[in-house]
């Protein structure tokens, strides 16, 4: 097949994807659809349709298809595009950290940087125009401790409220520290639910992670009330609190422990009101 047609084809075929809702493609596919395209050809093809600003390769071979109103940005926010990435990779994964709390009412959360949990081995952050997505890679993920929300192009997997609190402070470093997870925690305390604190969640998320959530809203932002559930739920599901810094980096020499929580209280916290 000669060039001409190649590029004729392909640009057809990426038209009638984007008229089908569809907003990525993988070279994979385009091989299997078009077996008579030589290597060359669908690499130059791709490369001119890139120049074009028509796609653009986000990953070894797997590209997104750029519609005339993100042409100015050259690529696609994650949202649109992660599902369909993650089910290529045939990965499961869910979105969280600050991108989830975004979803669950953390209004003024607006992250430059994406953060999407998936299993081993672990990926690359990816880089395209100046947004950056972060993979975290876990054992396992629980399908019980996640929400689908509906996007522009289908639905995203996000972290329950109970997750992403969890999540936020065993990651308290991706995100910039105790003092923005306290402020995100101040916003999402009120999606947290009793039912959401589950055997899956006890599964999956680590005890020190548990006992630092639950010091930070019972002694720091004042949620009393669902800091108690939480607590009753570590008690029913036979959670032994050890000693622990707040602040798992720094000393803890000197400084006051909690005894309710086992934390020892070795930093500062401030909220962003």
């Amino acid at each position: 097949m000669d060039n001409g047609n190649a590029n004729i084809r392909l640009s057809g075929w990426i038209e009638e994807l984007q008229s089908k809702g569809k907003h990525s493609f993988s070279v994979r596919h385009v091989h299997k659809l078009f077996p008579s395209y030589s290597d060359i050809a669908l690499k130059r093809s791709l490369s001119r349709l890139s120049e074009k600003k028509k796609v653009v390769s986000i990953f070894k071979g797997y590209y997104l298809i750029i519609p005339p109103q993100y042409l100015s940005k050259g690529v696609l926010p994650p949202p649109i595009y992660i599902d369909e990435f993650m089910k290529f990779l045939e990965r499961p994964y869910y979105v969280g950290l600050l991108n989830a709390a975004s979803f669950h009412g953390s209004a003024h959360q607006r992250p430059q940087e994406y953060f999407i949990f998936t299993i081993f081995p672990v990926l690359r952050p990816t880089e395209k125009k100046g947004i950056k997505v972060n993979f975290i890679s876990k054992k396992k993920i629980s399908e019980k401790l996640l929400e689908d929300r509906k996007t522009e192009s289908g639905y995203l997997k996000i972290s329950s409220p109970e997750l992403t609190a969890a999540d936020l402070v065993q990651f308290e470093r991706r995100v910039g520290g105790l003092n923005r997870v306290a402020t995100v925690l101040n916003e999402l305390a009120e999606a947290l639910k009793p039912e959401g604190f589950s055997e899956s969640f006890f599964d999956d998320v680590a005890s020190t992670s548990i006992q630092r959530l639950g010091y930070l809203l019972d002694k720091e932002l004042g949620f009393h009330s669902i800091a108690d559930e939480l607590f009753e739920k570590c008690k029913n599901n036979g959670f032994n609190f050890f000693r622990i810094p707040l602040k798992a980096s720094q000393n803890t020499k000197g400084h006051y422990s909690d005894e309710k929580w086992k934390v020892i209280v070795n930093t500062k916290i401030e909220i962003d009101e």
